[in-house]
């Protein structure tokens, strides 16, 4: 694609994701043309068309598809239509960026890339926080070699009371709870890091203890589609995971738990030195001496990183920082993590 050509995009879900992250970074950018939004509530659809500029709506992502001025499309369903969705775009020969999790299971995932290679497009997954200023940060110290060999590493998301509302929560829709919904950003960001070592066996726990919980005065996610909500997910997940390489990741999730809020955090362990995101600071020595450094950054919008990289990979064809393949690697681990908590046993990856 020609460098000075306009992308056209088109929008698979027009719920919070898309109206409150992916919509916003596209508009940021010049080289965007908003074509087209779909999604299953038609009526939400030609709100968001109407209220971002977007010049046609339709409820059926398949007839969609069929416009030729969509060069690439944003995957912002439900989980549970992301493999459907994502097929259908990669067969219309449209370049893909797909939140996460990438599916509801390792057959969809590999199914996804199977079309998009098939259909020579782009294909990327919306692992955003690899695209945080301290992220990209700490990813260059790691590739310098700054940290040395890292052996362990420990990620962890933990809210006290944040259960979102909505399709979240029901498994049909979801594929899980907040190992699917949090945990997946925690385990991909440490993972990467880690230098994407293959995982090869996992042991993990997940409760169900407080489900649709009543405590006042506290803030949640709340889904543009939050009638009749059901609660069948787990709302915390622990555990860990072995890599080929002889590293292992520590990990715990929850969206309620009787403990302190955490927020997102990736502790990284080298042979030469260690980290901590958020805050960023490395942990080394130097002269015989311990020594903690703080390094500093612009403040940079994630999304708006993420949207700018994908616009570039659709235009060079480049491969995108977060491919699918890493997408397939998670979703085997998340689909072990479940597989071990329902079986009570190490699971083999």
């Amino acid at each position: 694609m020609s460098q000075d050509k306009k992308v056209g995009i088109g929008i698979i879900g027009a719920g919070n994701i898309a109206q409150n992250c992916h919509i916003p970074s596209y508009l940021k950018q010049e080289d965007v043309e908003l074509v087209a939004i779909c999604d299953i509530n038609e009526a939400r659809a030609k709100e968001a068309a109407e209220r971002f500029g977007f010049k046609h709506y339709y409820a059926d992502f398949n007839d969609m598809l069929k416009l030729k001025e969509i060069d690439a499309v944003s995957v912002c369903t439900w989980n549970n239509a992301h493999a459907a969705a994502a097929i259908a775009a990669a067969n219309a020969g449209k370049d893909i960026l797909c939140e996460k999790p990438m599916a509801m299971n390792v057959e969809q995932a590999e199914a996804m890339i199977k079309a998009a290679r098939e259909n020579n497009v782009i294909f990327m997954m919306g692992f955003t926080n690899r695209y945080r200023a301290d992220s990209k940060l700490l990813k260059e110290y790691i590739d310098n070699g700054r940290l040395g060999d890292i052996y362990f590493a420990r990620a962890g998301w933990l809210r006290r009371r944040g259960t979102p509302l909505g399709w979240f929560t029901d498994v049909e829709k979801s594929g899980g709870g907040p190992l699917i919904d949090i945990g997946v950003h925690v385990i991909d960001l440490t993972w990467y890091f880690m230098g994407k070592p293959r995982p090869v066996s996992v042991v993990a726990s997940t409760y169900a203890k407080f489900g649709d919980y009543k405590t006042k005065g506290v803030g949640r996610w709340v889904a543009l589609d939050h009638d009749n909500p059901v609660y069948n997910t787990e709302d915390a997940a622990a555990g860990f995971i072995k890599f080929d390489n002889g590293a292992s990741l520590s990990f715990e999730v929850s969206w309620a738990i009787n403990g302190k809020d955490t927020g997102i955090y990736s502790q990284i362990f080298g042979t030469k030195a260690g980290a901590n995101l958020d805050p960023l600071t490395i942990y080394g020595e130097e002269d015989d001496y311990l020594v903690d450094k703080y390094p500093t950054f612009s403040k940079e919008n994630n999304f708006d990183n993420e949207i700018r990289h994908f616009l570039d990979c659709v235009k060079s064809g480049a491969e995108p920082i977060s491919p699918a393949e890493d997408g397939l690697a998670v979703q085997r681990m998340l689909n072990g993590i479940y597989a071990s908590a329902q079986t009570g046993k190490e699971i083999l990856l």
